[in-house]
């Protein structure tokens, strides 16, 4: 797939753009347009910013690091709404149904920042398997503790590494651990042709409880909706092999927070690490900033500055295709004229669509 092809764009890449500063490099542009450019941050509790401009708004530009999250009732009290556009990638902060039955266009920049967050993943695991964070603390607290560092330290070489989901971010994950020469597993609704296994030597399973059981690092890649919300919880926990590393930078409600807190604290989990929260941000108290052996960040995979010039020229070039009466690249449609289209029907089903906004 191309990298996003805009017109133009209005910013040097490097520059930060994925704030309320850096406006996504778009408003020049879209004031040449003739349209009017809100950005805000105050995004969440009745009579907020967002609610009182959604009367008027014709197009919601949202990321997924820190997500205005479209409701239904949102959508409902919004007329004039045309498309909701993810700068990223994860459109689960939008009721997709409701979408659908109020002809409300959904769509992002399909991998922009794929290979970002599997870079992410990747650091992750080395991390926990290599206990690099209590090292590195022993280290800034003047200490030279040697013993305390390595006594949970391994090499990642020749353990068992399982992927959930082998999209597009999955599949770079596997394609850089193989590197490390680890045996590398996945389950995918869409097994990957025969030659990709071939190479890359992966090994499929249908269901990813029963591949967690023999892993020794599970990466969690898959998207946010009924099937898969909790999928990590008080029974499915019990799958998985004692002592296994649990890497998730797909979405935080994948998981049950204070079950995954309590799985670190017996030994379940060696070590959990990820930067997807649940709400984003997540609140001073949430249990998985204080818990142990944990890597957490606050969801910085994907916006790297690389990424985020990714991110702002695809956003650009969705938008100039919209007002050119131009069809978006299919890789970047999620609903489509009243129905899953493009990457979305190949991400979600009927019936499954995911309304994860509560």
């Amino acid at each position: 797939m191309s990298t996003p092809s805009p017109s133009s764009i209005d910013f040097r890449p490097g520059e930060l753009l994925g704030c309320i500063s850096g406006e996504l490099g778009l408003r020049k542009f879209i004031e040449d347009r003739g349209h009017s450019l809100i950005v805000t941050s105050e995004k969440d509790g009745a009579g907020c910013q967002l609610e009182e401009e959604l009367q008027d708004a014709h197009y919601v530009i949202s990321q997924p690091f820190y997500p205005a999250y479209l409701t239904r009732e949102r959508i409902a009290s919004a007329p004039n709404l045309k498309a909701a556009i993810t700068a990223g990638i994860g459109s689960d902060h939008v009721d997709l149904q409701a979408a659908m039955e109020y002809n409300i266009d959904v769509s992002e920049v399909t991998f922009c920042n794929s290979i970002s967050v599997a870079e992410h993943v990747v650091m992750q695991i080395l991390s926990l398997v290599r206990n690099y964070i209590p090292s590195y603390h022993w280290i800034k607290k003047g200490g030279w503790n040697i013993a305390d560092c390595v006594e949970r330290s391994y090499d990642i070489e020749g353990m068992k590494v399982g992927t959930v989901a082998a999209g597009r971010i999955g599949l770079a994950v596997l394609k850089r651990l193989q590197a490390f020469d680890c045996e590398l597993h996945y389950t995918d609704r869409h097994r990957l042709p025969r030659d990709v296994e071939e190479k890359y030597n992966l090994h499929y399973w249908e269901d990813w409880k029963g591949m967690v059981q023999t892993m020794d690092v599970v990466t969690l890649n898959c998207p946010l909706h009924p099937e898969t919300e909790h999928m990590i919880n008080t029974e499915s926990i019990k799958n998985f092999k004692r002592g296994t590393y649990l890497v998730n930078t797909a979405r935080g409600k994948l998981c049950d927070k204070d079950v995954i807190a309590q799985a670190l604290k017996d030994g379940t989990l060696a070590g959990y690490a990820g930067d997807v929260w649940f709400p984003q941000p997540p609140p001073a108290d949430h249990v998985w900033r204080s818990m142990p052996w944990h890597g957490m960040t606050p969801h910085v995979s994907g916006t790297s500055l690389s990424a985020q010039a990714r991110y702002a020229a695809g956003v650009r070039e969705i938008l100039e295709h919209y007002w050119d009466g131009k069809e978006i690249r299919s890789e970047y449609q999620i609903v489509t004229n009243g129905a899953l289209a493009g990457a979305g029907a190949h991400s979600y089903s009927e019936g499954n669509t995911t309304t994860g906004c509560d």
